[in-house]
């Protein structure tokens, strides 16, 4: 009798487990209780809550590596004009990573923070879940290379360059064009990413600030989760010219299980509920609008979404960018809903089982979730020792380089 798929991948999980570029449990337990960890004892199952992750899961999951986000709201702000990020976003991205550390440090005999490729390694040896940090949004370095650089010596190894509105440097996927991509400042903060060996993660930005990103940078391409436009036409994903460059530059796309991103009817329902959201009286008492905006979801309840459309959008990054681009970035506790058979962090092998029974070998299946982040990580780190040959830290302020003051802190 041959080996079952589920034998194949607890054997593969067991030398290459998953590396995930992207949870939100942080932001959960900010909001939930203050970072009170007695509160919420990541130590027990905490799906009776309505938590994706806790150590029992991750461990079950087969987890080596966690990109914990250090999330913060990004400022409020729209249209083609420049607006500064709030010097608000700071602190808060700071009190975020004083929570990672907090939760490392409560667990030891789990949990290790990790800031190399290197490290990633040693925590797998030790038996450990390595623990990296991933700053969702430039908002975080308030338009200042010194945040930036002081955001790196704390342990951040990944900057999305936006979040869901535009920066006065940098377009968003889901706001209008700003300023075209990116700004003579949003190419230095690519630089000085390149230089530090922080990941310039594209996830969240336009098309337009992808390709001069890719034009900037001298490392990796680097999507901490995004799946495939191809597949579902929401403008977070990754066009096929896009994936293209992925290939070519040695980078990796780590594919989401965020049902919008993957399945196009409850993309096409996100989009029905926002204009029915929008369509209601904006002086209207808050409680009457959320009381319709419930009877609608009543009206027009949310479509499936399996494990399968997650496969396929991994299927379909490896036949565009090759095995060798792909990986795994889940964003399990940023998503109000996941996709049946994907419930929290225990779910990994499932997926990988899918895969295995469409045809993946297991040093396929190794690469997707453990060789190429790493690969990716680790030459990046190589790119830096590169620049820091050639250039020192940038002086640049973006009243230098694109003519307007970034707004006090």
């Amino acid at each position: 009798m041959g080996e079952s798929s589920a034998d194949r991948v607890r054997a593969v999980l067991a030398t290459a487990p998953v590396i995930d570029g992207h949870n939100d449990l942080l932001w959960e337990l900010r909001e939930r209780v203050r970072y009170d960890l007695d509160a919420i004892d990541i130590a027990r199952d905490q799906t009776g809550i309505g938590l994706h992750t806790d150590i029992p899961r991750l461990r079950k999951g087969g987890v080596g590596a966690q990109f914990w986000s250090v999330y913060v709201p990004p400022p409020s702000a729209s249209g083609s004009e420049p607006v500064p990020a709030v010097g608000s976003a700071v602190t808060a991205t700071l009190e975020q990573i004083d929570a990672v550390r907090s939760l490392v440090a409560r667990y030891p005999d789990d949990l290790v923070m990790a800031y190399s490729a290197g490290d990633i390694e040693a925590a797998h040896r030790s038996g450990r879940i390595a623990s990296l940090l991933g700053m969702e949004g430039g908002h975080s370095i308030d338009c200042s290379l010194g945040a930036l650089r002081s955001f790196y010596a704390l342990g951040v190894r990944y900057l999305t360059l936006t979040h869901t509105k535009n920066l006065p440097w940098a377009d968003s996927a889901t706001d209008v064009p700003g300023v075209g991509g990116l700004s003579r400042f949003g190419r230095e903060v690519v630089r000085e990413c390149n230089r530090l060996g922080m990941l310039v993660d594209l996830s969240h930005v336009a098309d337009t600030t992808m390709h001069a990103a890719l034009d900037t940078s001298t490392a990796p391409a680097f999507f901490s989760h995004s799946s495939a436009r191809a597949l579902c036409e929401h403008p977070r994903n990754v066009p096929d010219d896009v994936l293209v460059r992925v290939r070519d530059s040695g980078g990796v796309v780590m594919a989401t299980f965020v049902p919008g991103f993957v399945n196009r009817e409850c993309l096409a329902w996100i989009k029905a509920w926002a204009d029915a959201f929008d369509s209601l009286d904006a002086s209207a008492d808050p409680a009457q609008r959320r009381a319709a905006m419930d009877e609608w979801r009543r009206a027009n309840p949310r479509p499936p979404s399996s494990i399968t459309d997650v496969a396929d959008h991994i299927d379909y990054i490896r036949d565009v960018a090759g095995v060798d681009h792909v990986g795994i970035g889940s964003d399990f506790d940023g998503t109000p809903a996941l996709p049946e058979g994907l419930d929290g962090v225990d779910h990994y092998p499932m997926l990988l089982e899918q895969l295995a029974r469409r045809g993946w070998s297991d040093s396929e299946l190794a690469k997707l979730t453990w060789h190429n982040a790493l690969r990716v990580i680790r030459d990046t780190e190589a790119a830096a020792r590169a620049a820091q040959r050639e250039r020192d830290p940038s002086l640049a302020t973006i009243a230098e380089l694109d003519g307007y003051a970034r707004a006090p802190s």
